[in-house]
């Protein structure tokens, strides 16, 4: 039985939304790499070109012209090696679409089929779902076919007729963005996907943060029979050569009924005759990454999207308010790793409540850190606020706004010093609070990007125990990991005073806003009434508040912002 070997270049780039130019010369040089590397083929990510995704600037014709403009540029890059590339095509609408490029030009586009509109997707706002495939593509003596992203996700979708009229390899363009546990549903589906299919499959991911959103790449090739044969790691910008061997489907179709569903042949379209290796070339390696723990996958996820939002914005610098707290060491720790030491500005802004230890502990996590670390103590400005309102307040018992007036004036402090030193301030608060609205609305919610907004407070304590499991020296204190959490707003103030504890809320939290259980299925499901009725209301009335806070990394399957969308106002209970 002959066999063909195909030299594949997985192009694992991360694009930047509307960088036409960067992003085009990011695809080139992968490109020359993957031609210096003799490789048949080079793989690139679902609207490489435009950056993913694009949203409203695909109303602007122009944008859309440019991003033309900028594939033609890439294709004439093009040599040897084949390049399948995402851009936006324009017909009489416009497609989510891959170019397959050689030699200088493009010689033929696919239309994406399966265009999602769920979750974080809105696709069919955009874009026309192509019509099915209408061609396959001879590189190297193999007939392969192109699909995009969701195209996969569906069993009898373009796959699966690409494979049954003919197609031995199937390249499959992504951008798809990471939730907690996405790799494993990803590799399962496209393994079923391979093996039902009978032929080679190709998945290429991109990475990198966008806003809410980061891409894990974890680019992946599997066999006819299902099997891995390559994957590379994730959260890493990276360019691999893999030697993938495709041998004639036939016989695999004969002995095994799945796959055995022929269809009318699809057009060949030539675009490389023959491989660029023999079947008895030495072959190269192929790339096994390693799986990473929960805690380790999440904690990269949180690093890659906090980077790339600040560096994409144009910042170098962060500025974080550090309290002594597990959330503000965490959100310190990850922006050190993200951005370097010496571009994280850490400030104590102590009250007359703030206790010993918890300024011990900031000192010493700067120091762990080896970050830039000052105190602003909020003490004469919270005075003079309580004098200014004194007149306005006479009579009235002190309370929560005395403790939010502190909180927004730490608020203040730390956008003066954004505003004058051009760093982007950090927020701080977990999910768990922002789904109970445990937060200070223009005080502790007042900044530029939202680190650990969709991470449930317990999740926090995991990832800072593995952080500090990673060096020879823990970077954060064991006091900050050990002590009651508390905003210390008040004499002695615990969250536990006004939350259940978070081993008991975050459950409910996780079942009411992901799971979307109503208050009466949360009760049916055995969580105490009383419980659910007090998560339940401070969850709904908090929606005014999450709707004007910064963005955050995108780490659960159903994060506050672009996955769930609830109306502000709302008597549904």
């Amino acid at each position: 039985m002959v066999m063909t070997r195909l030299r594949v270049a997985l192009g694992q780039i991360n694009p930047v939304v509307g960088d036409l130019g960067g992003n085009s010369e990011r695809i080139i040089a992968a490109l020359g790499l993957a031609e210096e590397a003799g490789a048949d083929v080079a793989v690139f990510p679902e609207l490489a070109i435009t950056g993913y995704p694009p949203e409203d600037l695909l109303l602007k014709p122009g944008f859309v012209a440019d991003n033309l403009a900028a594939l033609a540029k890439v294709a004439a890059a093009t040599e040897r090696c084949v390049a399948v590339v995402g851009f936006v095509d324009e017909q009489l609408d416009l497609y989510n679409a891959a170019a397959v490029c050689s030699r200088g030009e493009v010689r033929g586009v696919y239309h994406k089929q399966e265009l999602p509109n769920y979750g974080v997707f809105d696709e069919q706002r955009y874009f026309a779902p192509g019509g099915g495939a209408t061609q396959l593509f001879g590189i190297g003596g193999v007939r392969v076919g192109v699909s995009i992203c969701e195209d996969a996700w569906n069993p009898q979708g373009p796959i699966a007729a690409q494979a049954a009229a003919g197609a031995e390899l199937v390249i499959n363009i992504n951008a798809s963005p990471y939730y907690l546990d996405r790799l494993v549903e990803r590799e399962q589906m496209l393994a079923t996907r391979a093996a039902d299919a009978s032929c080679v499959l190709v998945y290429l991911n991109c990475v990198g943060g966008q806003d809410e959103l980061v891409f894990d790449g974890a680019s992946l090739v599997f066999d006819a029979a299902g099997r891995l044969v390559a994957s590379l790691p994730q959260f890493s910008d990276e360019v691999a050569v893999v030697d993938v061997d495709v041998r004639p489907v036939y016989r695999k179709r004969l002995i095994d009924p799945r796959g055995h569903h022929s269809a009318p042949p699809l057009p060949v379209s030539e675009v490389t005759s023959k491989p660029r290796l023999g079947a008895d070339a030495p072959r190269l390696p192929a790339p096994r990454a390693e799986r990473l723990s929960t805690e380790a996958e999440v904690y990269q996820a949180l690093v890659t999207g906090t980077r790339d939002y600040v560096r994409k914005n144009g910042f170098t610098d962060v500025v974080i308010g550090l309290s002594g707290g597990i959330d503000s060491s965490l959100v310190a720790t990850i922006a050190a790793d993200a951005l370097g030491a010496g571009h994280v500005h850490g400030v104590s802004m102590p009250s007359r409540y703030s206790s010993a230890g918890a300024s011990t502990d900031a000192v010493a996590l700067a120091a762990n850190l080896g970050i830039d670390f000052r105190t602003v103590p909020i003490e004469p400005a919270y005075q003079a606020f309580l004098e200014l309102l004194e007149p306005s307040f006479a009579g009235l018992p002190a309370g929560l706004t005395e403790e939010n007036l502190q909180s927004r004036i730490r608020g203040v402090i730390l956008m003066a010093l954004s505003n004058k030193m051009g760093w982007m301030v950090l927020t701080t608060g977990n999910k768990s609070e922002a789904a109970v609205g445990y937060s200070t609305l223009y005080g502790d919610t007042a900044g530029g990007f939202a680190v650990i907004k969709d991470v449930p407070k317990t999740l926090v304590y995991r990832l800072c125990s593995w952080r500090n499991g990673q060096g020879q020296t823990p970077s954060i204190p064991e006091d900050v990991l050990t002590k009651p959490p508390s905003a210390e707003l008040r004499p002695d103030q615990r969250d536990d005073q006004s939350l259940p504890p978070y081993d008991v809320l975050d459950p409910v939290l996780l079942a009411y806003v992901e799971d979307d259980l109503t208050a009466s299925e949360l009760v049916e499901a055995g969580f105490d009434e009383q419980l659910v009725r007090q998560v339940v209301r401070l969850v709904d009335l908090a929606e005014y508040k999450r709707r004007q806070t910064p963005p955050g990394v995108r780490v659960t399957p159903k994060a506050f912002g672009r996955d769930r969308r609830m109306p502000i106002t709302n008597r549904y209970r």
